[in-house]
């Protein structure tokens, strides 16, 4: 399987927001998710456009860049249609230095990416206000894998999916040595380095701690004030250590949906990975579901991520919970969308839940669909609700 083929959502958005120009692009999104790749493909396939490429991970970049005012900056990009900034973040004052050339040379086109949102976004979200078009690149999404495969192929390469995740690196390794070690290398190397050296956090295996006690947990509500306890830390930290993880793509939340605050439960997040090869990275188990006790929990961090990532990339307005009440009934997930409320419980396998009683008392003229392993696909590939199914309308 080779990436470079792969065809990626954010592709044609960027192509048209690029030959529109106006503002400046932005694209984070963690390492090795492939931004260089898109980036360089996009610019390709335009030779007209006469591009300079700078990257904060080269210091002779970071000097032509660092602290230069309007012209040297000029100087630099004389002759240039476009200019690439990649690892943006890297570079100091980075924010005051687009906003100048943006200023000055509007006919330029600007594109940024970086693998930290906190520090690139700290650095440019207000000189930048007004001025950019901000995009999220994740690991691969099975909704891009199915312009290429079919159905077949993406049900009969589930389990794999399931244990490496979806990091195109991890993507291209034959076999499951390879995959092991590029997932290790996905893991440590970059997702670690990214959060500790932009985090300011100190000791490294605080992190490697507080991401296993998540991963365990992954399906469950967390208690931050248990977590806290266990790692011998403040809440307050964990809260800021969980925050930075979440802005460096590696963790999100999914909070508690209520409209009677009496009956649900709403207190406590879930908090699921990005990508569940790193989750299975972080806790040493890399078996095959079948082997698991823990393959209900990746089943539903796997399918909340796709969905995620589908939701994000075709921009769909759509809010996204998991309910519970008190008395133990519960859904996985819930959506709502220009006003309706959809209830969905997961099933590793082929069974078919029915919806509890309990949801279709409370919110009459909501649906609930039960997602297995016959129609995971059109969940994770963000089709109509009507072809979920059939859905039971309550």
């Amino acid at each position: 399987m080779n990436i470079a083929f792969i065809p990626r959502f954010l592709e044609r958005r960027i192509s048209l927001d690029l030959d529109e120009g106006g503002k400046i692009l932005i694209l984070y999104g963690p390492r090795q998710v492939g931004k260089t790749t898109l980036i360089n493909r996009l610019i390709s396939q335009k030779p007209s456009m006469k591009t300079l490429y700078l990257t904060g991970d080269d210091p002779a970049d970071r000097h032509d860049l660092e602290g230069r005012n309007g012209t040297a900056l000029a100087r630099l990009v004389a002759g240039y249609d476009c200019l690439v900034i990649d690892e943006a973040q890297r570079i100091p004052g980075i924010g005051l230095i687009l906003k100048l050339l943006h200023d000055t040379h509007p006919e330029l086109r600007i594109v940024a990416t970086g693998s930290s949102s906190f520090e690139l976004a700290s650095k440019t979200a207000e000189p930048l206000t007004g001025r950019s078009r901000i995009f999220i690149l994740y690991p691969i999404a099975i909704a891009e894998l199915a312009e290429l495969y079919d159905s077949r192929e993406l049900q009969r390469t589930l389990p794999d999916y399931l244990v490496f995740g979806l990091y195109p690196e991890v993507r291209m390794a034959l076999g499951r040595d390879a995959k092991r070690r590029a997932l290790k290398a996905v893991t440590e190397a970059y997702l670690y380095k990214d959060v500790i050296e932009f985090g300011g956090i100190k000791h490294a295996n605080r992190i490697h701690d507080l991401l296993r006690l998540l991963a365990f947990q992954v399906g469950s509500e967390v208690s931050i004030a248990e977590v806290a306890s266990s790692l011998g830390l403040s809440r307050d930290t964990v809260d800021r250590y969980i925050n930075i993880l979440e802005k460096a793509f590696v963790l999100f939340r999914v909070r508690g949906y209520s409209r009677n605050l009496r009956k649900e439960v709403t207190k406590m997040d879930k908090i699921f990975f990005y990508d569940v090869g790193v989750r299975n990275m972080v806790i040493g188990n890399l078996a095959e579901p079948e082997l698991r006790d823990d393959t209900v929990r990746l089943w539903e961090n796997f399918l909340i991520a796709e969905r995620r990532k589908v939701l994000e990339y075709r921009e769909a307005w759509a809010q996204t919970w998991f309910w519970r009440l008190r008395t133990g009934a519960e859904l996985d997930y819930v959506e709502e969308e220009n006003g309706t409320l959809r209830g969905f419980e997961f099933k590793y396998g082929n069974k078919i839940p029915r919806a509890p009683s309990a949801w279709e008392a409370t919110y009459p003229g909501s649906t609930f669909t039960p997602v297995n392993h016959a129609n995971w696909l059109d969940f994770v590939l963000g089709k109509d609700i009507a072809l979920l199914g059939p859905p039971q309308r309550l």
